[in-house]
């Protein structure tokens, strides 16, 4: 293998930054399609594969637990390669997952499904293990906010657009007095009908697996330029002089946990709320445009984050605003009551306080990766695989949900949002400020 070139930031020319800003976007608009395109194949499985609310939350579950096998086998993978290889072995295995739900289809087994869910986490690992450094330091620290809050743009206005293609693509407008109509079906007929469900998700996912491949190819050969991200200060360098492992910098192990706890009520506010709205007698068919309301909402944080960080607050004071904001918005769903008519929806107003937690939801990742990151130089890449490690949280979290909405209800399983909401807030005003363990 030919030694690969590295760069520093300082040494690049505004053109390689503005094409490397463009190519990590793409990559941030590709994790935003294949992640929340799960608002809609968690209800979509639930009824084809006749599963429990538990069951159904393993999509989450096998999707993202991937992240915490895959997320330091890909920093290796990353140094040992660079990161245009890497990534393009990234989107190969992305193909791989997508191509996996063919025979899943075909047979409708919905453990084949998860095998392919699980394939696709692992090729987003690996990418997001490359993009969420490569971004953090791809400019001055205090901007770092604001550029991943333009990432957070292409990723939340992939998931607006995800959800309502696939539901084009495998919904009838029929479809609904079927699934009415499932429970008097003999079995050979209520067979038929969801293996013909099922089997629409073919084409989709063939072409997704031919984009990731072609893009995969496309990437390995851009003009993205390889960057030290381990490029250490005078100062730096003398204060990590001592340091031997991650686990040395509190902070950054604090902003993990952080990150798990986020995603995972992130995830939480998306992927319920279909099964939520069809709780107060919603469709799927009217339901399936909710999961877009609450990214639009995080739309609208990214671009109020952009527009104030930091000129007229810092990124740090702006994470303490969005965590208490998620905390009141966590206590709403749960004690706000009443039926309410809105953008053509009859529904609890307790739905449009899950739809507003896009806006906290929003710049909480933006705030928090930089401060996480500060100072760990020569660690960055396993500090970020850690912290890509956190994204298992994707995983965990939907499935407390789904084990207290089987037992509780659905509304009352939001009291899972209010501890993570808690803790966000602590990391925020001071877990970030912790440089070593004990008193």
């Amino acid at each position: 293998m030919s030694a690969i070139t590295v760069k520093t930031v300082a040494s690049l020319t505004k053109k390689e930054t503005n094409i490397s800003i463009g190519i990590i976007a793409l990559l941030f608009f590709i994790f935003g399609f294949l992640s929340w395109i799960n608002a809609i194949l968690i209800p979509y499985f639930k009824i084809a594969c006749e599963l429990t609310h538990f069951q159904s939350y393993l999509v989450a579950f096998a999707f993202y637990i991937a992240y915490f096998v895959m997320s330091v086998p890909s920093s290796y993978l990353l140094k040992a390669v660079g990161f245009k290889k890497g990534m393009m072995v990234g989107f190969l295995v992305l193909a791989t997952g997508a191509f996996i739900f063919i025979p899943a289809a075909m047979t409708r087994t919905y453990e084949i499904f998860l095998l392919g869910l699980f394939t696709l986490g692992v090729g987003l690992a690996i990418l997001q293990t490359a993009a969420n450094p490569y971004i953090t330091i791809l400019g001055p620290k205090e901007r770092a906010a604001q550029r991943i809050s333009i990432m957070g743009i292409c990723n939340k206005f992939a998931g607006i657009v995800a959800p309502l293609l696939f539901a084009a693509a495998v919904l009838r407008p029929t479809d609904q007095a079927m699934f009415d109509s499932l429970a008097d079906m003999t079995d050979a007929d209520r067979s038929t009908a969801l293996d013909e469900l099922i089997r629409r998700v073919i084409i989709p996912y063939a072409v997704v697996g031919c984009a990731m491949l072609l893009i995969g190819i496309g990437v390995r050969y851009s003009p993205l330029p390889e960057i030290n991200t381990d490029e250490e200060s005078e100062e730096v360098a003398e204060t990590n002089s001592n340091k031997t492992s991650i686990f040395q910098f509190p902070h950054l192990i604090l902003g993990a946990v952080a990150i798990f706890i986020h995603v995972g009520a992130q995830v939480i506010s998306i992927d319920t709320i279909i099964n939520y709205a069809g709780s107060m007698g919603v469709s799927l068919v009217e339901a399936k445009v909710f999961p877009s309301y609450t990214l639009t909402m995080a739309i609208i944080g990214y671009f109020m984050g952009i527009a104030i960080t930091p000129r007229f607050i810092s990124q740090t004071n702006l994470l303490r605003i969005v965590t208490v904001l998620g905390t009141v918005l966590s206590l709403l769903i749960i004690y706000a009551k009443g039926e309410v008519t809105f953008l053509g929806h009859t529904v609890d107003i307790s739905i449009w306080f899950i739809v507003l937690l896009g806006i906290s939801n929003s710049l909480t990742w933006a705030g928090i990766w930089p401060l996480a990151l500060d100072g760990l130089g020569r660690f960055t890449k396993v500090g970020a695989s850690l912290m890509i490690m956190g994204l298992c949280g994707n995983a965990i979290l939907p499935m407390v949900y789904g084990y207290f909405a089987d037992g509780y209800g659905l509304r009352e399983a939001y009291w899972v949002l209010f501890p993570c909401y808690i803790y966000l807030v602590y990391y925020a005003v001071y877990g970030h400020k912790i440089r070593k363990w004990g008193l």
